[in-house]
């Protein structure tokens, strides 16, 4: 399997392994698409696969989306190639959006985009011609490309499932653990949210946009990155991608083993007869030992770290190598995205700390894995986990010291993130590639 000439292991040999680890990739996601599926179906309500297949002729949930899922797939392709998949996205979307109008057709609950299925059908249409029509490393790439974009549709479509999976068996949260602890901070989603409302519709609307559209500055980052693929004909090592998949791989996990629904509802007028009261974002949480508390089975437990603040976080990382509009504009989402996840009550403070100390875990242990492991990112990812660990067992069992000794745990808990951020920030900088100074020759006589 590995022979070849003179020593060098051949293409053919060194393609097999990761053709079986790219297959076994395939399988597992198909696996867990199917499973999601079958759990959604359980509590009568459509999955993941039923979801992203209605939109093959329903308005979808999200058009920028799959735009942005188009986008991503089409930088394996050339320029010509990509202006004829937008074309031909956009004359698909015209063709849908005639014959609805022409029998005034309505959209489903929950969908109404105008546009978005003309991308999705290039998409898939891209993927037939890889297996009909190329072979090689012509069709893997074109393929890897396919993929790329259909990750970032189905893992929209798997998060939908997932945090409905967490409001079915997770009928008690832990708000009020995370909100005691959130004294030692100085409860900032309180604090925020009168800022948000106070400074009017505008604003708000801006913090909105941005929290919601967090792929599409995800996908602007990516593209960036992968600019080049057309021209290599192969991916680099590691991307965004890689690192928002693994945070919404993960963090699910997370919220089954720590529910919490968000300020807004535990302790807003979001929460019904459900809430501990309406005091958000007025009146600072009581100051009592908590509880676990019951909440219904229709509002995500999707706190604990906070994701949005994650994937900004890592949508900040990724944009330091890039221009300067494109730093400044992961600069912008990051502090956006914070104000947003505070200012409207979906996030606590430790949610925000977790999130970030989550986030640079996984990219460390991602950038070691396409380096190579050594002793520094063993022991980056450790600390990263240890410090993680370290939040969500403080919050759970030590709530009540955290509130009642604020000056020493607000400051700890900042110290835990930014030691994480530092070790980050020192350790990676060791491994970008030292660049050897030039040698000068030295002069020689001249000759006479």
């Amino acid at each position: 399997m590995f022979s070849g000439i003179n020593g060098r292991i051949t293409f053919a040999a060194w393609r097999r392994p990761r053709a079986i680890l790219w297959g076994t990739a395939g399988v597992v996601t198909l696996g867990f698409l199917i499973t999601l599926e079958i759990a959604a179906r359980r509590y009568g309500v459509p999955g993941p696969i039923t979801n992203q297949a209605k939109e093959l002729i329903f308005p979808p949930k999200s058009g920028p989306l799959l735009y942005a899922s188009m986008a991503l797939m089409t930088v394996v392709f050339t320029w010509r190639q990509r202006f004829i998949a937008a074309a031909t996205a956009i004359g698909i979307d015209v063709v849908f959006f005639l014959v609805r109008w022409a029998i005034h057709a309505k959209t489903i609950p929950g969908y109404g985009h105008p546009f978005g299925n003309g991308a999705l059908w290039v998409i898939l249409g891209c993927a037939v011609i890889a297996v009909t029509r190329r072979t090689g490393r012509e069709r893997v790439l074109l393929l890897k490309g396919v993929g790329l974009g259909l990750l970032l549709v189905a893992g929209r479509k798997t998060g939908d499932t997932w945090l409905l999976i967490t409001s079915k068996t997770r009928p008690a949260v832990l708000d009020q653990y995370v909100a005691t602890a959130d004294h030692a901070l100085g409860n900032p989603s309180w604090l925020v949210g009168r800022m948000v409302r106070a400074g009017g519709p505008v604003g708000a609307h801006v913090l909105d946009y941005v929290y919601i559209q967090l792929a599409v500055a995800a996908v602007a980052v990516t593209l960036y990155q992968l600019r080049n693929v057309a021209v290599e004909r192969r991916f680099p090592r590691h991307h965004l991608v890689r690192t928002f998949l693994m945070i919404g791989l993960l963090g699910p996990g997370i919220y089954m083993i720590f529910p919490v629904v968000g300020p807004i509802f535990a302790y807003g007028a979001d929460g019904g007869h459900w809430a501990v009261a309406d005091l958000w974002p007025n009146t600072p949480p009581p100051l009592d030992a908590p509880h676990q508390m019951p909440f219904n089975e229709i509002t995500p437990r999707n706190c604990m770290p906070s994701l949005h603040t994650a994937w900004a976080t890592a949508i900040f990382v990724h944009s330091r190598r890039g221009p300067r509009i494109l730093r400044y504009a992961g600069t912008f989402w990051l502090i956006a995205t914070l104000g947003a996840t505070l200012g409207f009550g979906y996030h606590y403070g430790a949610d925000i700390i977790a999130g970030v100390v989550f986030t640079l875990t996984i990219e460390a242990a991602l950038r070691s894995l396409a380096r190579g492991w050594d002793r520094s990112g063993f022991q980056l990812v450790a600390h990263g986990a240890t410090i993680f660990t370290a939040l969500l067992l403080s919050y759970r069992y030590l709530p009540m010291k955290m509130a009642e000794h604020p000056w020493v745990f607000g400051p700890l808990l900042i110290l835990a993130m930014a030691s994480v951020i530092h070790g980050y920030v020192r350790t990676t900088r060791r491994w970008e590639p030292k660049t050897a100074p030039a040698l000068h020759p030295e002069p020689q006589p001249e000759l006479v």
